[in-house]
């Protein structure tokens, strides 16, 4: 596979750092300096590390970052550190290769690059930034997000949850659940919008671009009425007319000095990347040292698969069932690209979403086989127990698995629609999906896996309310039909907005239920209580998220049960069960009957400019570390740090923020933790992480950059080796 420079496609546009400043590529724009022996080489490294002090005229500089990259592998790859108390830093465990180190941090410019090896002691000379614009260059997006106003409230008399509802899709609902808003590729605009008459219309533009404009117009011109045109536009005209963030962030401190990053790439410069998996969620040694697969949303039907250890990216093409099966490529390009012009880039027609690994390494997606009728089974006259229940007539996406020893790629054909999947820790391996709209399914894998026969081994039900508090699902009323204090109640979706039913899907570790997160403003989580003979006994609970919380999104449970949600309110929130003091069923207990059970946790970062509070952050998922396979201890939630170019970890109450500081633009939508080796200590455990932005090529990189896999994991001190 070709491999592409990391540097060679950060063309000279706007949107590149390049563009503004030549010492932010500098690799590119000057050949490295050969590294001289430090004089004094007081820090112990192996034969395969890197270590040295790094200074400016300020003298030693403390919680910058080291960036060492090489271009001699097939993936690209560059590891980061950052340096001490006293400007120190050591690399660890570098494949044998030809480097380029060079430095960059808060307060500083991109230093000039110094050409290296491992085994080699090198001092490295900062560079002063020369003035606060220079600085603001290498600033999270977060910062430059937050100089954005939000609508006055008569502006938003009309629209139904008021700012509330604004800030939500503005945030992880909607604009920056897709893209970085904030990097320099958002807040400036590309050269083919340069003729256009105002800021306003060249957004409206901007939002006509390319396969995804029919959702970006619906969001921004339908749902929110044109209003974030209107602040978009202002916000880039005064980042042009050069004013800079009012914040500025903090260097990496403590633990987070700790932090070592490893970043690859792989697929190809239009992919898209969701998630990635690469062990067993419940097992997490399962697959050790072995490779990473994604899962390329829209996109292309190449499934990548990158070898951490050959430091190797390829992929296999995932097949469809059916001939008919639609593909991305048919969706219209309304206005021409500003960085592909008219060509349809997005042609996938399996679609996937999200990979799982199972207890033997199989490889599960969801994704789609087949156009959406489901099959006679499925639908009003079958014999099927949940299709009596719940007959269903369409599925978007459903399943398959991935054998890598075989290479063999078997469909699961399912009546109802799959987006997220996870294992239960059951005798059966049950996989539990959502996405299913009105209802939730489920696989019985160890069925299916013996049989092949997906029509038995599959199930679903309807998300219904113990609403007469007896304990058993009776016959329920429909959502539209008037309420039956008598009867159990039918809730649509299970509340969720978008026709996903539930967006996350959680099995608790501790008491066979199945949670979920119900995507909306405020929004809400969900109980599943499987019962005895599902779908006839399942039974629902709901609680929805009160103030200050708003904008549910991923989620995920530790092993106490407790309920960790990414928020659109700047929140991680978090729902303890145990904490309810009113009944859990009942007529009452419809959703806001425990708001004891919430905490919130404000993420960091800055408020936007005109309305103080919490951070501008735009969380999209919520992962909880049950097994502790990064290092910062077991049931340490973590949330995606979509602004900040990384994940935020709470961790004694406290966020740690783990960083990707190049390339800038580094936005993910999912993470895993896999533990290589339980004998080798903070090296045989880590976090992978993918890229998951819509447009690739917004990152520091510039078109033709590839999505990005990367790799945390935690020493205990900066100098460990």
């Amino acid at each position: 596979m070709q491999m592409w420079s990391l540097r060679a496609f950060a063309l000279p546009l706007v949107m590149s750092l390049a563009a503004c400043d030549p010492s932010s590529q500098p690799a590119q724009t000057q050949a490295p300096v050969e590294a001289q022996p430090a004089p004094q080489a007081m820090i112990e490294i192996d034969t395969d590390d890197i270590a040295g002090v790094v200074s400016s005229e300020n003298g030693v500089e403390a919680g910058v970052w080291v960036i060492a990259e090489t271009e001699e592998f097939q993936t690209r790859f560059s590891r980061i550190v950052v340096t001490d108390d006293a400007g120190r830093y050591l690399i660890p465990d570098l494949p044998a290769a030809n480097y380029t180190l060079w430095v960059r941090g808060y307060g500083l410019a991109d230093s000039e690059p110094v050409a290296a090896a491992p085994g080699q002691h090198v001092d490295l000379d900062a560079i002063v930034a020369p003035d606060a614009a220079t600085a603001a260059k290498v600033y999270p997006a977060a910062y430059w997000y937050s100089m954005m106003k939000v609508p006055e409230p008569a502006e938003l008399a009309s629209i139904d949850g008021g700012l509330n509802y604004y800030l939500a899709w503005m945030k992880n609902l909607g604009c920056a659940s897709c893209h970085q808003l904030g990097t320099e590729a958002t807040r400036t605009f590309p050269p083919a919008f340069s003729d256009m008459e105002s800021s306003h219309t060249a957004w409206i533009r901007r939002t006509q671009s390319g396969q995804a404009a029919n959702v970006m117009i619906r969001q921004a011109a339908a749902q929110l009425q044109g209003l974030p045109y209107k602040y978009l536009a202002e916000w880039t005209d005064r980042v042009a007319a050069g004013e800079l963030p009012a914040e500025q962030p903090q260097r990496p401190a403590g633990i987070e000095r700790n932090i070592v990053v490893t970043v690859r790439d792989w697929s190809k410069p239009t992919g898209y990347m969701h998630d990635l998996t690469g062990t067993d969620r419940r097992a997490p040694t399962v697959n050790g040292y072995g490779p990473i697969y994604g899962a390329p949303e829209l996109s292309t039907d190449e499934f990548p698969i990158l070898d951490p250890v050959a430091n190797t990216a390829t992929h296999f093409i995932a097949p469809v069932r059916d001939d008919d099966t639609p593909s991305a490529k048919t969706i219209p390009v309304i206005q021409p690209s500003a960085y592909w012009g008219a060509e349809p880039i997005w042609d996938s027609r399996a679609n996937a979403h999200n990979p799982m690994l199972d207890q033997d390494g199989r490889v599960w997606y969801t994704v789609r086989i087949r156009r959406p009728e489901t099959p006679d089974f499925c639908r009003e006259g079958s014999e099927h127990p949940s299709a009596k229940l719940f007959p269903l007539v369409s599925s978007a996406r459903q399943l398959a698995y991935y054998e890598p020893e075989t290479g063999d790629y078997t469909f699961v054909d399912t009546c109802f629609s799959n987006h997220h999947l996870q294992f239960a820790e059951d005798e059966n391996n049950t996989l539990w999906t959502s996405g299913g709209g009105d209802v939730i399914g489920w696989v019985n894998t160890k069925q299916l896996l013996e049989t092949g026969d997906a029509e038995n081994a599959i199930g679903w039900t309807a998300w219904v309310l113990d609403t007469n508090g007896n304990g058993r699902r009776d016959e329920y009323t429909e959502p539209d039909e008037r309420f039956d204090p008598a009867l159990d109640r039918r809730v649509a979706g299970g509340g969720a907005i978008n026709g996903y039913g539930i967006y996350a899907v959680m099995p608790s570790p501790i008491d066979g239920s199945v949670w979920g997160s119900s995507t909306g403003v405020p929004g809400s989580i969900v109980r599943l209580s499987p019962g005895d003979n599902p779908p006839a006994t399942a039974l629902i609970e709901k609680y929805n998220v009160p103030l200050p919380g708003f904008g549910v999104r991923g989620a995920d449970i530790d092993r106490n049960g407790v309920v960790w949600v990414a928020l659109g309110s700047g929140h991680l929130g978090e729902f303890d069960r145990r904490k309810c003091t009113a009944p859990l069923n009942g007529p009452d207990a419809t959703g806001d009957h425990c708001p004891e059970g919430w905490s919130f946790h404000p993420l960091p970062g800055p408020a936007f400019s005109n309305h103080p509070g919490f951070s501008v952050e735009s969380s999209y998922y919520a992962w909880v570390d049950q097994h502790n396979t990064l290092g910062l201890g077991a049931n340490v939630p973590i949330a995606t740090g979509n602004l900040f170019d990384g994940v935020h970890a709470l961790v004694n109450g406290e966020f740690v923020t783990l960083r990707v500081p190049y390339p800038l633009g580094f936005f993910t939508k999912g993470f895993e933790g896999r533990i290589d080796d339980t004998q080798a200590g903070w090296k045989g455990r880590g976090l992978w992480v993918p890229s998951g932005d819509r447009t690739p090529w917004h990152k520091e990189d510039g078109v033709g950059s590839k999505p990005l896999v990367v790799h945390f994991q935690v020493r205990p001190d900066p100098l460990a080796k």
